[in-house]
């Protein structure tokens, strides 16, 4: 806890609500068992407390609980991140929760733990303003609020309006936050918007809980008259913010976020970021006298007072985590909230799609009005979303029908179609979000560490003795690493140029390096016989033949890799291998590998070049998604890497592995299975 060395021996929950058997409660519980310890029903003793929830309805049972006993009360209420829709509208478990001993931070009328942090922290940590000033970078960026149903896309209103904030009636913020009359407050506000903006329209916007009818507000369809209206749409509050001349609050989260965005906005309540010299305030607490800045109210509010959680890993964690998993959660969300028809997805693969696309609508399989596709099945006029697999996919094949954890997701076109520009190419070209280099920079790290790749096919065979051997009879000859494919892969079909099979892959490599060590590595599926590729003569036409060896463990031999298109030339580049492509995959063309095929001129003029730290961001963290095995949950690629060093995966079931092995001997019981 904040300022607190000694947590209570038990926490004594003296209703219901903590206790409950729905999700919401067992998240509530597990946060509070590992920031504190875990709610249990009694009767209070020395060195326990007595947790309510806020200052709701049955709060007031903790209230006179402690009271009788004596020992301290609690509050606990959401943190400032809880989750996509609000919770009365399904939007599940909160991400944190805000924990206070001594009072609760919209309640003025005692120091709350949060204002006495705002008061007297040294703010001497660099490396926490550091930390705060990126991740509120990170915030503004991924247009992240308590609750996250708006749509960033939605054009806002033209600029020079004045953002006047509503609230729902009964808030705890206005019951308890200093107001005798909150009605007359929100009326004067709407007023005084109207005097001290002269000429300039007045923009109402309703709580998202009012806006879907859920719980009413404080103005309605008679206040939208002469200069007044009501916004209209899902906004999102960062754009809101972008074109406003003024914003207008009581006590909003919203204010604090003004705030946040750089404004000062006037404040006709007490909530906990008045008073600090950010704010216009009508009424703010005379003890508030220290003056901070949006970064150091950012820190300490944000970063040290709230008990974030990670669900996936089931641990307290670093807000910065959860602005990675509620980026994954985002993306989703904004993806699929339309829901989807999908075509050319194959029987086997749609219950793991449901997860994958189906979270906010149940997905549809039919042809007609399709909005989601397997990009190979895609019609050439398709203007929905292409999807294909991921470039850190699974543990085992997909021709074994295992599934992924991760896949791309494309609106423009595919990443191993250079004929079009994809999605893809336009990350790779553009500048990295807030944070991106040195997230990208970890990822790798990781994934080095992690020895990762897209299959993760086990340890397989050695190959270090033999090419040992290989090295002593030809002392500083280089080793290249020559990736086989499957010889009908789209990546083949589009981008190829003259090489396109494995054999005059490995001639071509030899001619260009006659006195090379070549390490020719069969394409996993090609080896497990269920696609074409095989090469008859690899033992004579390379040095050594990789059979059985695994992607890193191939990888680490290597001094360059040769390839056509190959998704392990990508893998190469992400350990620091040099690698040169013949035809034109999605890591060409940038200035990042020795390029002797065709390709995209689009690529060529891009300035300035893409690094690798772009490359490598746009093509694992930005581009595809990612879902946890474990809980099924939308999730960053760091969580699925993890995973996938861990062994934590899904696997197809003997059905799948014995299908996978008809495909391969049966091709038209595979295309009947499409």
């Amino acid at each position: 806890m904040p300022g607190d060395s000694r947590p209570p021996r038990r926490l004594i929950a003296a209703s219901g609500g903590f206790l409950g058997p729905g999700a919401t409660a067992r998240r509530l519980r597990r946060i509070l068992e590992l920031a504190v310890a875990r709610p249990v029903l009694g009767w209070p003793g020395g060195g326990d407390a007595v947790i309510a929830w806020g200052h709701a309805p049955r709060a007031h049972r903790a209230e006179r609980l402690a009271a009788r006993t004596g020992v301290p009360l609690w509050r606990i209420e959401d943190a400032w991140i809880r989750s996509i829709r609000p919770g009365r509208a399904g939007g599940g478990p909160p991400m944190g929760l805000l924990i206070d001993r001594r009072g609760m931070h919209y309640d003025p009328t005692q120091p709350s733990d949060l204002e006495v942090l705002l008061a007297s922290h040294a703010l001497d940590d660099g490396a926490l303003i550091a930390r705060a000033r990126l991740a509120l970078e990170r915030l503004r960026a991924l247009h992240l609020s308590k609750y996250n149903t708006h749509d960033p896309g939605l054009e806002p209103p033209p600029p020079g309006y004045v953002l006047v904030v509503d609230q729902v009636r009964g808030d705890a913020s206005l019951t308890h936050g200093g107001l005798a009359r909150p009605e007359r407050r929100f009326r004067e506000m709407l007023v005084m918007a109207q005097e001290e903006n002269p000429g300039a329209r007045v923009l109402i916007r309703a709580h998202p809980e009012s806006a879907s009818g859920a719980r009413p507000g404080y103005y309605g369809p008679d206040d939208a008259t002469g200069r007044v209206a009501f916004i209209d749409g899902p906004h999102s509050p960062w754009s809101l913010f972008e074109g406003a001349v003024g914003v207008y609050t009581v006590s909003s989260q919203m204010g604090f976020e003004a705030i946040l965005a750089g404004h000062r906005p006037r404040v006709f309540g007490q909530p906990f970021y008045a008073g600090w010299g950010l704010s216009a305030d009508e009424d703010a607490p005379p003890r508030r006298q220290r003056v901070l800045t949006r970064v150091q109210l950012f820190a300490l509010a944000m970063l040290v007072y709230p008990f974030w959680y990670d669900p996936l890993r089931d641990r307290l964690c670093a807000f910065e985590e959860v602005l990675d998993q509620m980026e994954a959660r985002l993306t989703a969300f904004r993806q699929d909230r339309d829901g989807h028809v999908a075509i050319g997805m194959r029987r086997w693969k749609r219950a793991h799609l449901q997860d994958f696309f189906g979270r906010e609508k149940p997905l549809r399989f039919r042809a007609e009005g399709a909005t989601l596709a397997w990009a190979s099945q895609a019609p050439a006029d398709f203007r929905g979303l292409r999807v294909e697999d991921g470039f850190l996919r699974s543990r085992g094949l997909g021709a074994e029908l295992v599934p992924p954890l991760s896949l791309a997701v494309d609106d423009l076109g595919i990443y191993y179609d250079p004929t079009r520009e994809s999605r893809l190419e336009r990350l790779i070209a553009g500048p990295l979000p807030p944070g991106g280099a040195a997230r990208a920079e970890r990822l790798r790290q990781v994934i080095r560490a992690a020895g990762v790749t897209k299959y993760n096919l086990g340890p397989g065979a050695d190959a270090a003795g033999a090419l040992a051997a290989l090295r002593a009879e030809r002392p500083g000859a280089p080793v290249i690493l020559i990736p086989g494919q499957v010889e009908d892969d789209a990546s083949i079909r589009l981008g190829a140029g003259e090489v396109r099979t494995n054999r005059d892959l490995i001639l071509s490599a030899r001619a260009a390096h006659p006195g090379a060590i070549l390490l020719y590595k069969p394409h996993p599926d090609v080896e497990a016989g269920l696609r074409p590729g095989k090469v008859a003569d690899a033992a004579t036409l390379a040095d050594l033949v990789l059979d059985g060896v695994e992607a890193g463990a191939a990888l680490a031999l290597a001094d360059r890799v040769w390839t056509i298109t190959s998704g392990l030339g990508f893998e190469a580049l992400l350990r620091g291998i040099p690698v040169t492509t013949l035809g034109a995959p999605f890591y060409a063309g940038w200035g990042l590998t020795e390029d002797r095929g065709p390709v995209p001129e689009r690529r060529l003029g891009v300035y300035p070049r893409p690094d690798l730290d772009r490359l490598t961001h746009a093509a694992l963290i930005a581009y595809p998604r990612y879902l946890d095995p474990v809980t099924r949950e939308p999730c960053p690629p760091e969580l699925a890497v993890e995973r996938l060093a861990s062994g934590r995966t899904a696997r197809g079931g003997w059905r799948l592995r014995l299908l996978a092995k008809l495909q391969g001997s049966v091709a038209s019981y595979a295309h009947w299975w499409r």
